[in-house]
């Protein structure tokens, strides 16, 4: 029997995705270095001057943490998330889905931390203080990995809070990630690993095949 070659296609397709996987390894080296720009901008934005709040779209990142000021016409809706109190407590962050009268989708404004998910303050509208962030980003690591971007849309972090709720903590640099270069590692852990198992796989291939001629 002839010595079997080297599957062309086969070797083709596991060096474009190792290709893909090298490539979003540098990706996200560069994003590293873009984050530590931003966390430098957020440290900063808290003690700039009060700026509008940003109707809609992404939030540029020279107003993340600014103090800004909005209008919730009503609550449209409530939603329930995990989340800390200015005093350090852990509980349920309340957001609250503003809307116009005709329907309108308004701002999302966190408007307190409460320790009872079910609970659901005496609260429809009115003008709001606080400081300018965005939705939290709910996809899962996968997403992150790949490095699609979404647009989170404006949310204001209320400084005070309607009875029987805590202020929610202010937005903290601390608490923005820096993995990029985790996600870089992991990236490139991926490329090798799938270069090892191909290699092996096709080390044993053709030790098969000098074996049968």
């Amino acid at each position: 029997m002839a010595v079997r070659r080297v599957p062309i296609v086969a070797t083709l397709i596991v060096l474009v995705a190792v290709g893909t996987m090298v490539s979003l390894g540098f990706w996200q080296l560069r994003r590293a270095d873009e984050k530590g720009a931003l966390l430098a901008v957020l440290r900063e934005n808290p003690f700039r001057p009060p700026a509008a709040f940003p109707v809609a779209g992404s939030v540029p990142d020279s107003l993340l943490y600014r103090r800004s000021t909005v209008a919730c016409p009503a609550v449209h809706r409530w939603s329930v998330e995990a989340g800390s109190a200015a005093d350090g407590t852990t509980g349920y962050r309340l957001v609250a889905h503003c809307g116009g009268a005709q329907g309108q989708m308004g701002p999302l404004i966190v408007v307190g931390v409460t320790n009872r998910p079910d609970f659901r303050p005496r609260w429809n509208g009115g003008t709001v203080a606080g400081w300018i962030t965005r939705a939290p980003d709910r996809r899962p690591l996968l997403a992150h990995l790949s490095g699609a971007q979404i647009v989170l849309p404006p949310m204001l972090i209320a400084t005070e809070a309607p009875a029987r709720l805590k202020p929610a903590a202010p937005p903290r640099v601390e608490d923005v990630p820096n993995n990029h270069r985790g996600y870089a590692v992991q990236w490139f852990a991926f490329a090798g690993i799938a270069l090892t198992i191909y290699a092996l796989a096709l080390s044993r291939r053709l030790r098969a095949g000098a074996g049968d001629s």
